[in-house]
């Protein structure tokens, strides 16, 4: 016993790369793939299918205590799949629920305590609920179908085109950012029944074409100060958003600063940003088919925040490692990030320094399944952490 409670503090004080993580990865030929990280060696282990055609989205939920999964389905086809699975110990996953869905799906997250779970579905413009768990002949609890009486001024914006669902950081409201409308979104949520109710919404500059969003405030109890950031596919850029909490009320988001996902020189044409997180006192931003540092080599943009005023500044753009990064994901540590690689079907981890905040060497990368087509969008759909 002695010795045990010498090994036990030296084992937890290792970092992941050397104790060992498991990550999971979707692709577009529908499976799900399980991967293991350890001794700065990444793997690929098992895989599953039952999350559909095109498992565009994967979560992790760990409610409860127990880890578990969801995945949507983008299946244009008429209908598609939700998804839930738990994670073993080694990584792999057990399929525990599923349900026919309308399709169409790029995203979705549980709410309510994980009572419920929201999907939004980009061209047919809606956003759709469900009971969790997940089960055969599950129907829909609710259904927005959203319209616009203009297009926008970028081509793509010919129709609302709902990108993402996020619970805000209270648990009382669903954000979702449209990128045809150039809105975000925001439905108040009733905790018993599911039900949303739509607020006023959030107004994107002309042509920025919202895609996701993420919150940052300076205390974790409090929503004095607290931030909303959103990554804009078509304007390539970051907005930062002040909230504001009416008693009783709605949520509701200000626009203050926008600034670009990349620094000086023009992006290059076809360049999509992609996804945001923060991490500490940092935002962090996608950009796809940018090739900043090379052929087939896409960027990662990295912002300060501060923590006085919650206001971006560049800090810098760095190697995604990966061709398109759709998707990319900060560990609990902070000293790792795992980055999706869509078309060039990888997941690469990079090394991160907590305090400063900037993103180093890459430690490990490997393919999954096959990889994508230039600007078809297809191959690796997501990548996550699973801890």
């Amino acid at each position: 016993m002695p010795l045990l409670n010498l090994i036990v503090p030296v084992l937890l004080a290792l970092p992941a790369h050397v104790l060992g993580v498991n990550l999971l990865a979707s692709h577009y030929t529908g499976k799900i793939y399980s991967l293991s990280f350890a001794n700065s060696n990444l793997t690929v282990g098992s895989s599953v299918a039952g999350a559909g055609n095109l498992p565009a989205w994967l979560g992790l939920d760990t409610t409860g205590g127990a880890k578990t999964v969801y995945s949507v389905d983008e299946d244009w086809f008429g209908s598609g799949v939700l998804a839930s699975f738990t994670v073993g110990e080694n990584g792999a996953l057990t399929q525990t629920g599923k349900l026919t869905s309308l399709g169409a799906s790029v995203h979705g997250t549980p709410y309510a305590n994980s009572k419920f779970f929201a999907t939004v579905e980009y061209d047919p413009s809606t956003l759709t609920t469900y009971a969790l768990p997940f089960q055969a002949g599950g129907k829909v609890l609710q259904k927005f179908k959203f319209n616009m009486t203009a297009p926008g001024p970028n081509p793509r914006q010919n129709a609302p085109h709902p990108h993402a669902a996020h619970v805000d950081p209270t648990g009382k409201f669903l954000l979702v950012p449209d990128l045809g409308a150039d809105l975000i979104r925001i439905f108040s949520i009733d905790a018993t029944s599911g039900q949303l109710t739509a607020c006023p919404p959030g107004e994107a500059a002309p042509g920025d074409g919202p895609r996701h969003a993420t919150f940052w405030g300076p205390s974790s109890n409090s929503t004095d100060g607290l931030m909303a950031y959103t990554v804009n596919e078509l304007g390539n850029s970051v907005t930062t958003w002040t909230t504001s909490y009416a008693e009783g009320g709605c949520l509701a988001l200000t626009r203050q600063k926008t600034l670009p996902t990349y620094s000086g020189n023009t992006l290059a044409t076809g360049s999509k940003a992609a996804e945001v997180h923060v991490a500490g006192n940092f935002v962090y931003a996608a950009n796809r088919a940018d090739q900043t540092f090379g052929a087939q080599q896409d960027s990662l943009a990295t912002y300060s925040i501060d923590a006085a005023t919650g206001a971006l500044a560049w800090v810098e753009a760095t190697n995604a490692h990966a061709w398109f990064p759709r998707t990319f994901q900060i560990n609990k540590a902070g000293d790792l990030v795992a980055v999706g690689g869509q078309t060039s079907s990888n997941v690469a981890i990079i090394r991160r320094d907590p305090a400063t905040g900037k993103l180093g060497d890459l430690i490990a990368s490997t393919q999954v399944a096959t990889p994508g087509r230039e600007q078809e969008e297809d191959g690796l759909s997501a990548v996550i952490w699973v801890e």
